[in-house]
């Protein structure tokens, strides 16, 4: 990053990846020793996480964004490092001691015993070793991995995601929300009051950051966890599966300030839209809708996305759509016709019906 930073500023010249990957080259031949131990392949690869960090800031440049300059990460954030190819630095299931223990051969560094918690399926692609607190992980990607695909059933669902539940089907069904962070956060809080406590640089400061990170990396497990689980449910339940598409990024952006003219600000409702964008974030829709849709390609199921737009105003009966059909979180009365419904559930069936149309204009084109 300061090879671009400097190079600009001092010369007005734009260094991209070609540059310094062939730049890399002579510094490798220069420190045998250093540098050169290491995976050519694994460096061209942080290059490249530099360049798409790059990329995307002057994308967000001209988009008229806020830009965000990438910011340098030292030992203490650069957790991960990518081999791109198995065999090009990086060695999977490598037996140096033919043991029936597994291994991974990281060049400069030599076998790593691994803990394997499952089977690989497929062809390995490429290896990461990432850092999690003081735990560090092997994840691999693998190419044609084998599908397993479920017995039919003949059954179809959309689904509503939402913060008092989870999911809510369109056969009524409610998939609980666990709130992971709602639970773990006064010891998040205790562990943070103790962190700014610490003086910086302190070996003790170093022990209280781990202890914060671990608190959070344990919440992303139960996430993730409560994420496969959810998911793992419906594909077994539902052939056709119709979710809304939703844009997680534009719904947790902060509220707008708004002037009042007079050097001060209006009432924007900050506040409140703070804690929604906290328990959004929370629920991990994102997360949840990424593991549906890899396990439902697995299994052999349909995904279908739709515009979510109106689906919990409009009645799943008559189809009057109107603002004030949504009584309360949960209460749904349409203004027209008099149907009572969980506001939830009429969403659900709303979206299923969308993606069923959207299927078969699908098929009729």
């Amino acid at each position: 990053m300061e090879h671009r930073r400097g190079a600009y500023r001092k010369a007005g010249v734009t260094i991209g990846y070609g540059d310094q990957s062939a730049e890399l080259k002579h510094i490798r031949a220069d420190d045998p020793d250093g540098q050169g131990r290491w995976s050519f392949s694994s460096q061209q690869a942080t290059l490249r996480r530099l360049d798409k960090a790059f990329n995307a800031f002057f994308a967000r440049v001209k988009a008229g964004r806020t830009p965000g300059f990438p910011r340098f990460k030292g030992r203490g954030r650069f957790d991960t490092v990518e081999w791109p190819k198995d065999g090009d630095g990086c060695r999977w299931d490598s037996q140096p001691h033919h043991t029936a223990a597994t291994y991974v051969r990281l060049q400069g560094i030599g076998h790593v015993r691994v803990h394997q918690h499952r089977r690989v399926l497929g062809t390995v692609k490429t290896i990461s070793v990432k850092r999690e607190g003081r735990h560090w992980f092997v994840v691999l990607s693998c190419d044609e991995v084998p599908a397993a695909a479920l017995p039919a059933t003949s059954a179809v669902a959309g689904i509503d995601m939402g913060i008092a539940f989870l999911v809510t089907t369109s056969d009524g069904e409610h998939l609980e929300n666990p709130r992971h962070l709602v639970a773990s956060a006064d010891r998040l809080a205790a562990a943070q009051r103790d962190l700014a406590r610490k003086k910086r640089g302190s070996k003790r400061r170093g022990k209280t950051v781990a202890r914060v990170a671990a608190l959070h990396a344990k919440v992303r497990r139960q996430r993730l966890d409560g994420a496969h689980k959810a998911a793992l449910a419906l594909v077994r339940g539902y052939d056709v599966i119709v979710h809304e598409a939703l844009k997680v990024t534009n719904m947790t952006k902060r509220a707008v300030p708004k002037p009042d003219g007079e050097g001060g600000y209006l009432p924007n409702g900050a506040a409140a839209k703070s804690g929604l964008n906290k328990n959004i974030l929370d629920a991990g829709w994102s997360a949840f809708l990424t593991v549906l849709s890899h396990k439902a390609e697995s299994a052999g199921r349909e995904l279908i996305a739709v515009n979510p737009a109106n689906t919990s105003r409009t009645c799943s009966r008559c189809g009057h759509c109107a603002a004030d059909n949504r009584l309360t979180q949960a209460g749904f009365r349409c203004t027209a016709c008099g149907f009572p419904a969980h506001a939830d559930v009429n969403a659900a069936i709303n979206i299923l019906r969308a993606g069923l149309a959207l299927r078969d204009a699908a098929q009729a084109a």
